[in-house]
């Protein structure tokens, strides 16, 4: 198969803060502009293309003149909002050397969780792109809280690709691909070029994080190309250090490793729940309810509730874990926490009796439920 990018119409292009940066002190500007020319290229074959790009903070401590990367979070904050200005001024002018517009898109996982602020996101990142715009994102470091922590844009970029429903995910890194071993420790480890995104062996094979600035290790690349697929995208982690990378995997040829997707993309509406990073609550189902969630594809029952865990209200998406912990799946809850323990473990004809009235005999109806691990 060749590279994903070779048919992709729509493509997520992902570049990290070593790829944008001179070693951490201020933006590269040239090298900015040469992800400008390739990505100018590819919109002249076609093709649709957003850039989350990292380096917002980087560009702030050379602003601001400091050496290292403080760990107070306000003041990562006031970096990421001077840095902000920089990144966008220097993509603006590097694509309008090719006649191209942009467009600054600040997002969080929050806008991702709330239903209405995705579909703006959503509705707004389809018009910029049928304007021929490109969308350049990244997190909205200035008023985000734990996610400034991690600097994840992997899966900000995975969440992209979901949002624009794009065929393909390139993260573009300061390593060739995955390997089966560190090969930073391990001199025989071998480059993984084809697997299917939702091996488990994957995430045992990666792991550790790369420079002092960038925050995100090949785990959570393998993580996002597991998010990616469940939207149908197929994602490839490769060398940015690579000449014309995105033009040679355009061509098809084959460079760093290629993650499969083997399911075809969910409904938008199961697609954003599966996409919630932050859960109102959780519970823990007994072995009937897991297997008439991942085999049978029914409801949930308020009967197959062993344990509520969180306080949640009507409406929100809690995830329902089997007896090991793991999350199988997740959907929007039609009780609250507090009604949902007086429920549990009790048949759905005796919510009303419980309750003084029925919002419906499911906890989650499985039209508002997605599965995440199947049976």
């Amino acid at each position: 198969m060749n590279s994903p990018i070779a048919t992709a119409k729509t493509l997520v292009v992902k570049v990290g803060s070593s790829l944008v940066t001179n070693d951490g002190r201020g933006l590269d500007g040239a090298a900015i502009a040469r992800w400008a020319a390739q990505i100018a290229q590819l919109r002249t074959l076609g093709r649709r293309c957003v850039l989350v790009s990292s380096g917002a903070i980087a560009e702030g401590l050379q602003r601001l003149g400091w050496a290292k990367r403080p760990h107070a979070l306000h003041e990562l904050q006031a970096a990421a909002a001077v840095g902000q200005m920089g990144l966008a001024q220097c993509y603006e002018s590097c694509f309008r050397e090719h006649g191209l517009a942009t467009a600054q898109v600040l997002l969080t996982h929050d806008d991702m969780a709330d239903r209405q602020r995705y579909l703006n996101a959503r509705f707004t990142l389809a018009t910029l792109l049928e304007l021929g715009v490109i969308p350049v994102i990244n997190e909205n470091d200035t008023v985000v809280t734990d996610e400034i922590k991690v600097g994840d844009n992997d899966t900000l970029g995975a969440l992209v690709a979901n949002l624009v429903e794009a065929e393909a995910l390139v993260i573009l890194t300061d390593q060739a691909g995955l390997f089966d071993a560190d090969p930073r420790r391990t001199p025989g480890a071998r480059l993984v070029e084809q697997a299917n995104a939702g091996e488990a062996r994957l995430v045992a094979m990666a792991g550790g994080t790369g420079t002092a600035l960038a925050r995100g290790g090949m785990l959570t690349k393998v993580l996002a190309a597991q998010r990616a697929a469940r939207s149908g995208a197929h994602t490839v982690i490769a060398s940015g250090h690579e000449p014309d990378v995105l033009l040679r995997l355009a061509r098809g040829e084959r460079i760093g490793t290629l993650l499969l997707a083997q399911t075809t993309p969910l409904a938008a509406r199961k697609q954003w729940l599966a996409d919630h990073l932050t859960l109102g609550g959780r519970l823990a189902l007994d072995a009937g309810a897991v297997r008439a969630l991942s085999r049978d594809g029914k409801s949930l029952l308020p009967v197959g509730v062993t344990a509520v865990h969180g306080e949640f209200e009507r409406g929100a998406v809690v995830g329902c874990l089997d007896a090991d912990g793991r999350e199988v799946a997740r959907g929007l809850v039609n009780y609250s926490s507090s009604e949902t323990r007086r429920i549990m473990r009790r048949p759905s004809g005796d919510i009303e009796s419980i309750l003084g009235y029925m919002d419906g005999p499911e906890l989650i109806h499985r039209n508002n439920l997605v599965l995440l691990l199947k049976d």
